[in-house]
Parts: structure tokens; sequence; C-alpha cells
């Protein structure tokens, strides 16, 4: 049975893409099956896994139209058991053309169901807003991701987060679950980090994992070469830590 998990934060900058690309990458090299979507206009995850999103025929966007197949819209990455719904700009416009259309908080889940359990896990990468791909995102998951950065202003939107969350499950997805929360950009240098993880911890009721994300140079530089961390620079610290999120993970669906 498929795991449909989508990583979700509606601030930007909190490492959402960067986790929903290594961590499928690191479920991937654990010999799991992961099926990745993007569902950001800006097709960040797409070209972080070495796609050239603006030449394709068919991308998400086509895909929720129903203008294309799901299996038209899949993409072979090149890491072994990795495959990915791509996106580009064009998913900018989908809120427009949705309007007015029957239950279109379901049309990603409609799709996605043809083909989720040829998968283990189904990883969606969410926009940094609250919108509609972020409503189809959270009726097609069974659970959310929710990254988190070690900073100030680290819990500023996260209870209209969690207020959401709530809604879609009241309304239209009663299985959903907040999957846990993951600190990012962590700095073990600063109190600040620390007091951020504990401040949290203390404040939310939900499940924080052990593994924490640090701020790391070759993290930063892995998209720009289109590869996940445990390709770029398998040793580094890293892909040690995205490495141990997929198995706490595993571990915890177990």
């Amino acid at each position: 049975m498929s795991r449909i998990i989508s990583v979700s934060n509606q601030k930007g900058g909190v490492g959402k893409t960067t986790t929903a690309i290594n961590l499928s990458a690191c479920l991937a090299e654990a010999g799991k099956k992961v099926l990745v979507i993007d569902l950001d206009p800006q097709g960040n995850t797409s070209s972080g896994l070495g796609v050239e999103k603006e030449e394709l025929e068919n991308t998400v966007y086509e895909l929720i139209l129903e203008e294309c197949t799901v299996k038209e819209a899949l993409i072979k990455t090149t890491i072994g058991n990795l495959h990915l719904l791509p996106a580009n700009v064009d998913l900018a416009a989908i809120e427009i053309d949705l309007l007015g259309t029957s239950n279109r908080e379901y049309v990603l889940k409609n799709q996605v169901d043809y083909i989720a359990e040829d998968y283990e896990y189904v990883i969606i990468d969410c926009p940094p807003s609250l919108n509609i791909l972020t409503i189809n995102a959270m009726t097609t998951a069974d659970s959310i991701l929710v990254p988190i950065q070690c900073e100030y202003y680290a819990l500023e939107g996260l209870s209209q987060l969690i207020h959401t969350i709530d809604l879609v499950r009241e309304r239209l997805n009663p299985r959903l679950t907040i999957e846990g929360v993951v600190f990012t950009m962590y700095d073990n240098r600063t109190n600040l980090s620390k007091d951020v993880v504990e401040n949290v911890k203390k404040n939310l009721h939900a499940h924080v994992f052990d593994t924490v994300i640090p701020r790391n140079v070759r993290l930063a530089e892995a998209p720009s070469h289109g590869l996940p961390i445990n390709l770029y620079d398998p040793r580094s610290q890293g892909a040690d830590r995205y490495r141990r999120l997929a198995l706490e993970l595993i571990r915890k669906g177990n």
C-alpha cells in the first residue's frame, strides 16, 4: 500500500523543495519505489532532478486539465526507483483554468488514484501558499510533512497551515494527518536554532522527527547540477541527514 505524503508549508524558503527532492531520492536509494509530484509552478523539484522543465510537452498542468494521461506526463528520472510528475510555469494559470470546475479540489487525486498503488511512496511538493494546488495536494495525501526553518519567525503562519489541515480533514479528506515536523537549516553554533527547536516541541502537538537538516553548502549547490544530494555529494553531512530522515520515515510507517 502506498503512502502519499505532501510536503507543505505556506512560508517560503523553509527547505520544502530541498526536502521533497532529497527525501524522495534517499527513499529510492533505500530500495523504495517512489513518485515525486511537483505541484509548484516554479518547477524547482523538476529542475532539481535534472529535468529540462521548459521543454516538456506534458506536465502536471496538462494532467490536471485532462489534456494528457498520467502515463504520458510521467518521467523516469536518472535515479533508479524514482519517477516524477513534473511542473513548469504553466501551472501558475491553474487557479483560473479551474474556475467553475466541479469538485476542483479533487482533480489531482482523481489522476493519482490511477497509479498510486504502483509506488510505495508518493511525495508531493507544494507551492509556498495556501491555494487550490495546496488543497489538491491535501485531498490527495494521507499525511502532511511540515519543514520548519530554524529561525525566529519559524512559527509564523504555522497555525494557519494547521487550521487549513483541520478544515481539509473535516470537509474534504477525513484520513489526512500530520506526518510530522522536520527542522531545516539548523546551525548548531547558535542558540537561536536550539531555542526554535525547543519552542516548537513545547508548543506544537505533532510528531517531531529526530533527524535535523543542517545548513550545508553542498545541499545548496546540488539543485544547480540537477542532482539530489545523495548523488551530488554522497558523503556530505546533508546526504547523511536526508538518508537518516528517509529511514526514520520508513520506520515510522512500519
